[in-house]
């Protein structure tokens, strides 16, 4: 049986498309109650409503949503457009922080000699998003053979910017990461990235 408010979304999407009236005489609901769906659906969700759905879509993606996978989420799932602000404060202050599930870290280095400076010099806290981001690699076993999994996570508040999944670890992996999350997040200036000292990085300049 599918839930009213699947119903109110449905009929609220296709509202130019077809008289209201049809729709909720088709879908057996009420139009008084889908105008009161209506009516909560515009207002400010309460700061304690908002944090309950935050915290079911943080643990259905087994801690590893950000705040900007969650404003996804949201409107996916229950058609909601929440402020991405309203967000990254909730979580930052319910703890809810994203999680890199990994296999087994790349650890293949020993033919490599070149070495990075840290810029920041074990600093890994930022105090707004896009101050200090920093790259990692992970490989997967799957059925296909081995995977590479580039990410790039803001230390903000440990929300992943951008992603990539490849059978070979070659440079473009990294370099299309970075440029993913470069144009996805409009970056100005005064971003510090980090490398994880990964053979992905060194490979290129060894």
């Amino acid at each position: 049986m599918i839930a009213n408010k699947a119903k109110y979304r449905a009929i609220y999407h296709y509202r130019k498309q077809y008289p209201i009236i049809a729709m909720c005489k088709f879908l057996g609901v009420s139009r008084s109650a889908y105008y009161d769906w209506i009516k909560r659906k515009d207002k400010p969700m309460a700061d304690a409503e908002l944090t309950e759905l935050i915290r079911v879509g943080y643990n259905q993606s087994r801690k590893t949503y950000g705040y900007r996978r969650i404003k996804i989420w949201l409107k996916r799932k229950h058609g909601l457009i929440v402020n991405q602000k309203a967000i990254r404060r909730i979580m930052r202050v319910n703890n809810m922080q994203s999680i890199i599930r990994r296999k087994n870290r790349y650890k293949n280095y020993s033919s490599v000699h070149h070495r990075y400076n840290n810029v920041l010099d074990r600093n890994f806290k930022a105090s707004r998003p896009n101050e200090k981001w920093v790259t990692d690699i992970t490989y997967i076993h799957t059925a296909q053979g081995t995977m590479y999994l580039s990410v790039i996570k803001d230390l903000y508040d440990s929300s992943i910017v951008s992603y990539r999944m490849e059978p070979h670890m070659y440079m473009k992996l990294v370099l299309g990461t970075i440029q993913d999350a470069v144009d996805k997040e409009k970056v100005a200036g005064g971003l510090t990235l980090h490398s994880d000292q990964g053979f992905q990085v060194r490979q290129e300049v060894a």
